[in-house]
């Protein structure tokens, strides 16, 4: 990937730069365009620059000091924290004098315990938007504070500039654009930092709604809702989905797609009146369900009406073409794993388009910890934080479900094996899949990077194995196969002269070690 050095609308030095890395190059810091919005009299002294993770150190250091800043802004979370650590100690090796100032919500707790804290000049914890302007006025000034440590002002929403305006041409055209009706939330699950929220702040409703047109009228046609509480007030949400409905109606050929977050058991008849009305692919919901275990639902503070919830995603798995991703959580503190299996095999009953099989993290500040004691938490003390035992799950064990969500990802999230996934899911899903996990770690010792060809012949195997009926087993894989493009003669189809046969699998150890840290890498 090449390094992302041309984001910002001035193309000259700045005084003060914003960076962020970035998982992905299609993902697009909301919270870098807040800061610049932001900056006040500043704006034209500053701009953006966006790396993504993986990316040299060496090269990352580079670009930003080509800019000759005064200040570095740099955002900082669970996924780029250790990269973002290297950098700071490096450019405070080539260029001491640059300030760099830290934001985000993977510095926001804990500050004083983490070395990238320690190496950086300051800190802002939590709301960043007007902070950063503050501090950059008085570093600028040359009346910087002594404290390190600067704990963000939590303006009102009104005060806050929109940050629509800083996303560039090149970010509609080729990237994700995240944006947000409303900060907050006023649920208290304790694994979340939104458990700190006293509530959730809605943006005012028309210049929101005024910002969307502004995107559509750039060319913008996907839009990622951050909203933690999407269907929270209907009446809003009515309105930011007629926003998209008319858009529908009006660009036939050339849609928006819309993400939202919702709440699982609050779909109201209204809201059920709008949702049936967006065509197959234009709207999808992100569904957290995270745990059907009653008692562990009240301990770790979740208020949720199991079979509210149930209804509403059986109802918009028939009712509706949104598509739906829906997450369950593993490790959370008093769960075992027969009780997530049961709530596993209830959500698979559900049809949802994706399970998302999470690993619980120890996200800083999360009240998740207070539980640490009592049900013996062991989390991974490096990023990103995931459990590694609980007093009803041992090590063990959590690998053996870490690898679970690494195939299910693969497989049933894919949506390459739908028909193949059928056959192995037929009974006790979870139960199944499990075994079929524990399976293809045991032939091949990886968890990524297996080729499609590779697994459509490994699940044959197993299938055989299991006394699948071979002419059964073989349909639904070659089904599959050609369903997502795959165009080899597979070797267990009958032979076809206009097909050719797949190159040969390497045996494990064939491939040269440098190549194979790469494909691990």
């Amino acid at each position: 990937m090449a390094i992302m050095r041309g984001i910002g609308d001035n193309s000259g030095m700045s005084d003060i730069v914003l960076a962020t890395l970035n998982a992905r190059y299609s993902h697009a810091s909301l919270g870098l365009r807040y800061l610049r919005a932001n900056l006040g009299a500043l704006h034209g002294r500053s701009s953006i620059r966006e790396f993504v993770i993986g990316q040299k150190t060496e090269e990352i250091a580079e670009a930003l000091l080509s800019e000759n800043p005064r200040i570095l802004g740099l955002g900082v979370y669970i996924w780029n924290c250790e990269e973002s650590l290297k950098l700071v100690l490096m450019l405070k090796a080539i260029r001491p004098e640059l300030i760099i100032v830290l934001g985000g919500p993977e510095v926001s707790y804990e500050s004083q315990e983490q070395q990238i804290c320690s190496a950086a000049d300051y800190t802002i914890t939590g709301w960043g938007d007007i902070s950063f302007a503050q501090l950059c006025a008085q570093i600028l000034a040359d009346e910087a504070p002594e404290a390190k440590i600067i704990p963000g002002i939590q303006a009102k929403l009104d005060d806050i500039a929109s940050p629509y305006g800083e996303y560039t041409e090149e970010d509609i055209r080729q990237r994700h654009l995240y944006v947000e009706a409303s900060r907050g939330c006023p649920f208290k699950c304790e694994f979340c930092l939104s458990a700190l929220d006293k509530t959730a702040w809605p943006f005012a409703l028309e210049p929101f709604l005024a910002d969307l047109e502004m995107l559509w009228q750039k060319g913008a046609r996907q839009f990622k809702f951050v909203d933690r509480t999407f269907n929270l007030k209907i009446d809003t949400s009515l309105k930011i989905m007629d926003f998209f409905l008319n858009k529908i109606a009006e660009n036939p050929d050339d849609p928006p797609f819309a993400h939202f977050e919702l709440i699982p058991d609050h779909l109201p008849e209204k809201l059920k009146e709008a949702i049936v009305r967006f065509p197959e692919g234009t709207l999808q919901f992100e569904i957290g369900i995270q745990s059907f275990n009653v008692e562990v639902q009240s301990r770790i503070s979740r208020r949720q009406k199991n079979e509210v919830a149930r209804d509403n995603i059986l109802w918009l798995g028939e009712h509706s073409g949104a598509h739906l991703h829906v997450d369950l959580i593993a490790g959370l503190p008093g769960e075992t794993v027969e009780s997530f299996g049961e709530g596993f095999n209830k959500l698979v009953a559900l049809k949802p388009h994706e399970i998302q099989f999470g690993i619980l993290k120890r996200l800083r500040g999360a009240p998740i910890a207070r539980h640490t004691a009592d049900y013996a938490l062991r989390f991974n003390p490096a990023p990103p934080y995931n459990i590694l035992s609980t007093d009803c799950i041992d090590f063990s064990e959590m690998q053996r479900l870490s690898r679970f969500s690494r195939y299910w990802d693969m497989l049933a999230n894919s949506g390459r094996y739908t028909r193949t996934m059928a056959v192995l899911l037929a009974d006790s899903p979870f139960k199944r899949f499990y075994a079929l996990s524990e399976w293809l770690y045991a032939r091949t010792r990886q968890t990524h990077a297996i080729a499609h060809e590779r697994m459509v012949h490994l699940i044959h195997d197993y299938l055989i194995e299991l006394g699948t009926d071979e002419a059964s087993a073989g349909a639904c894989l070659i089904a599959d196969y050609r369903a997502t493009g795959g165009r080899s003669r597979l070797r267990f189809e009958a032979p076809d002269a206009e097909l050719p046969l797949p190159k040969p699998m390497k045996r494990k150890g064939a491939t040269p070690d440098r190549q194979v840290r790469h494909l691990q890498n």
